[in-house]
């Protein structure tokens, strides 16, 4: 990146009201909020404060790196109009980047360890984006090597988010002010910033404005305290030639597997490196994962706001500094993104899905009176008429409820095994006039004495519910009916279960 200086929206550098009309979701990323925490400060009269970067519309501080990168490279001819953009990333990077490309009408490819969770590739493929999953072995440096294979292979932009100045840049002129600013109006002295290094960007944009417009603050960086690849004073090599094979001389020899998605992959970023010989780090504190868990869960339950174990380790690093700060002293943590996307991750392994002993006794503790049933009109000789007639007409047919789970399971499962049938959805537009799928609804519950839905019927008999369809497959009882209608099917080699709702607390495939 030259030193050449470009124009981004307007609203990112101004004090634009969330509330406000804006022209696209771009135009919303920044002026996140700072909360001041009450009842996790360990020394009275040391205020700890937090920044919530989960507040960007893509949820997280990731988002003003996908923005600058995206906007530098297209002010300065690096970015074609419908060309793909291609990036390394742990995922909050990527969910921002694959936000501003569907915006502005780039493909977007994601590469990232499968290591990674869920959540975040879902998010991404949900936002339009495309994700290569690496070896997890592989690690970070791996992640980079494969994504600029596929930029040199494709053609495809490359932002290098660990390398690339405008990722510095644009928390310069976002972040930095922000948080300047903020604790300048509220007549605030701030003493502490702590953060967690990542790609470096953050780091290096904010501790240059701290140190131009708050050179008291101390700027604390975290790592993971089984990774602490800053504090070894070993630095990440890397070679003149930008050749995939090359991109490394060696991944990081103190480099471990960690629980802090997106704090530290098995280099050390340029960006860091930049921001550590410009003497912007005052110092590298080491949560472990069990702190950002604990932190996490404590900052959820204690101060109502979501987090994950980035997050959580950032704070625990905050209040770490609490415990031996002066009475007076104020301290920043960067809260990086929020919880949601660490779902299928070890900060939710504690976390039960179905009712607790405690909350089971509150659920006893009153009569579950159960609601009324739906008021159906009365059963006619012409709907029963049609009921009759579909079922003898069509070999297999479910009767069903449009968006009811339990529909879906049975449809997936006669998917599965290939089997041609007739769906009538009884709740659809096309059967609303006069109540006519009210009608047909008395009409089966009164052929089959059953009030819910699905209802399957093969060579016109009853043969019960999705649950009870997914059991007969599994005890071979439906082949056998499928085999005695002439109805054709493909073996399925699957556990029919696993197309029942996840939250059915009865599906004995919900934990796996």
């Amino acid at each position: 990146m030259t030193s050449t200086r470009t124009i981004l929206p307007h609203t990112l550098l101004s004090d634009t009201k969330r509330y406000s009309i804006h022209d696209s979701v771009i135009d919303t990323v920044g002026n996140t909020p700072i909360v001041k925490l009450h009842r996790m400060s360990r020394k009275k009269g040391v205020d700890i404060y937090v920044k919530l970067e989960s507040e960007n519309p893509g949820g997280s501080v990731k988002d003003r790196l996908a923005v600058g990168v995206i906007e530098w490279a297209e002010q300065n001819g690096q970015l074609k109009p419908g060309q793909t953009v291609v990036e390394a990333t742990s995922g909050n990077t990527g969910i921002g980047l694959a936000m501003v490309c569907a915006r502005k009408g780039y493909p977007f490819v994601c590469v990232m360890a499968e290591s990674f969770s869920i959540e975040r590739r879902k998010l991404m493929r949900f936002l339009g984006a495309r994700v290569v999953l690496t070896n997890p072995a592989h690690k970070g440096t791996g992640m980079v090597i494969k994504a600029k294979e596929l930029a040199d292979k494709h053609g495809w932009f490359f932002p290098n988010q660990f390398d690339n100045e405008a990722n510095a840049w644009i928390h310069e002129m976002t972040t930095g002010p922000e948080i300047v600013n903020a604790f300048e109006d509220a007549n605030i002295k701030l003493d502490h910033f702590v953060l967690a290094y990542g790609s470096g960007g953050t780091l290096k944009g904010v501790a240059k404005v701290l140190r131009e417009r708050s050179p008291d603050t101390k700027i604390h960086v975290c790592e993971p305290d089984n990774a602490p690849m800053i504090y070894s004073g070993i630095e990440t090599k890397y070679p003149e030639s930008g050749t995939p094979s090359t991109s490394f001389h060696a991944a990081h020899p103190v480099y471990r597997p960690h629980l802090f998605q997106g704090w530290a992959a098995d280099f050390i970023p340029k960006l860091v490196c930049k921001a550590d010989k410009s003497g912007y780090i005052d110092e590298v504190i080491h949560p472990g994962g069990d702190d950002a868990i604990n932190t996490s869960r404590e900052l959820a339950a204690q101060e109502g706001i979501f987090s994950g174990t980035s997050g959580g380790g950032v704070l625990a690093g905050a209040i770490k500094i609490a415990e031996t700060a002066p009475e007076g002293t104020s301290i920043l943590a960067i809260i990086p993104d929020t919880g949601e996307r660490y779902l299928s991750t070890p900060l939710f392994d504690n976390i039960p899905a179905d009712m607790t002993e405690e909350e089971k006794a509150l659920a006893e503790s009153t009569l579950s009176t159960p609601p009324p049933p739906p008021d159906l009109p009365g059963v006619l000789p012409e709907a029963i008429e049609f009921v009759k007639k579909t079922n003898t007409e069509n070999k297999v047919v479910f009767w069903s409820l449009q968006y009811c789970e339990f529909c879906w399971t049975l449809k997936k499962l006669l998917d599965a095994v290939g089997i041609p049938y007739e769906a009538i959805n009884i709740d659809s537009f096309e059967y609303a006039k006069d109540q006519m799928g009210n009608m047909y609804r008395a009409a089966l519950c009164d052929m089959t004495d059953c009030n819910t839905f699905p209802q399957l019927f093969i060579n016109g008999e009853f043969v019960g519910g999705a649950v009870d369809a997914c059991m007969m497959w599994k005890g071979g009882e439906l082949q056998s009916r499928l085999n005695e209608a002439g109805v054709e099917f493909v073996e399925y080699e699957g556990d029919p279960f696993e197309f029942l709702p996840k939250w059915m607390s009865q599906n004995p495939l919900r934990s796996k």
